[in-house]
């Protein structure tokens, strides 16, 4: 009897000790969390893997941004060009700057081919021109964001016809660039 009272009391202790572990887990993946909240709701509006919305703030951006009209020279939600858009969003979401039109951007990025972007990376495109007219934003699972010409800020597909034809290259900013500017942080840093 006792043997019996025993393995059930160690079977009762297993069941609490797993119905925990998993709570714990089911806590840890709750939607309710902001950060899961953030990534699911981008994920959808934006036809992006969830997986691949790792940075919220960029996301929000270009959210934020979706439907300004496009204006050459334009840089203000009134209206805005694709280099103004890139220029703004490096700005706000990674506190670097670049060039202010696409061919200077593009020598300032480590060119990288399609199948190597990642979310924040940069696109350029040579539409119906032998030099780089049009800049974009990388996102994910093959969606850009970009102002384009005739639908001001949208997102999208590197696999459209038209996108494809006209695709030039990936690009990554510069690590070199990045650490120059992350020294001269530090540096005011230790000034102050």
């Amino acid at each position: 009897m006792k043997k019996t009272l025993l393995v059930v009391c160690m079977l009762l202790g297993a069941m609490s000790l797993n119905l925990q572990a998993q709570t714990v887990t089911e806590k840890n993946n709750s939607p309710e969390d902001p950060d899961n909240l953030a990534k699911e709701y981008f994920s959808q509006i934006m036809g992006i893997a969830a997986s691949a919305t790792t940075n919220t703030k960029l996301y929000q951006f270009v959210y934020d941004w979706i439907g300004t009209p496009y204006r050459l020279g334009g840089k203000t939600k009134n209206g805005i060009d694709c280099s103004k858009f890139a220029y703004e969003l490096y700005e706000k979401v990674f506190n670097t700057s670049i060039g202010n039109n696409s061919r200077n951007i593009y020598t300032q990025v480590d060119p990288i081919s399609k199948s190597d972007l990642k979310p924040g990376d940069l696109v350029f495109f040579k539409i119906r021109s032998r030099s780089i007219t049009h800049v974009g934003v990388y996102l994910g699972d093959r969606k850009f964001a970009h102002a384009s010409t005739s639908r001001g800020v949208m997102i999208s597909n590197l696999d459209e016809a038209y996108w494809k034809r006209y695709y030039f290259n990936g690009g990554r900013m510069m690590l070199k660039a990045q650490n120059e500017k992350a020294e001269e942080e530090e540096n005011v840093l230790h000034l102050n």
